[in-house]
């Protein structure tokens, strides 16, 4: 197993992960008689702070995915980790530092941190996309 996979199966790990956590904080929430029935707003506008940021962070996750996601994937199909190994543990630090920092807070300051993290793994993308193209063009 080399980096790419490694970073696919973290990335798909964290997504599990953060989807645990939302259904064990919506079940606590639904429990506790805080809110009555099992619906939720899909964007989490209808629990506390916590809630809302545990949704975000969770949908952020899966928006990212695709382009992720998607980039680790063509490079394994395609027999082309050499291209994305070198980053691979960089950009899942990365994923990892900004779900974190978004749970934590939603400061000014802690939004341009997280948008930091979202520029190292966009960034990473970026540079692999050129890499694969120069690859196979």
């Amino acid at each position: 197993m080399n980096e790419t996979i490694i970073t696919l199966l973290g990335y798909i790990s964290i997504i599990l992960i953060l989807l645990l956590m939302l259904a064990g904080y919506r079940s606590a929430i639904t429990f506790s008689g805080k809110k009555k029935g099992l619906k939720f707003q899909a964007d989490g506008s209808d629990v506390p702070e916590l809630g809302q940021r545990l949704t975000r962070v969770h949908a952020n996750a899966v928006e990212c995915f695709s382009f992720i996601g998607g980039t680790l994937i063509l490079a394994i199909a395609t027999d082309s980790t050499a291209i994305t190994n070198g980053l691979a543990y960089v950009l899942l630090l990365a994923r990892v530092l900004q779900a974190l920092v978004h749970l934590v807070s939603t400061s000014n300051v802690a939004i341009q941190v997280r948008f930091v993290f979202f520029l190292v793994q966009f960034g990473i993308v970026i540079y692999w996309v050129f890499k694969l193209l120069q690859k196979f063009l």
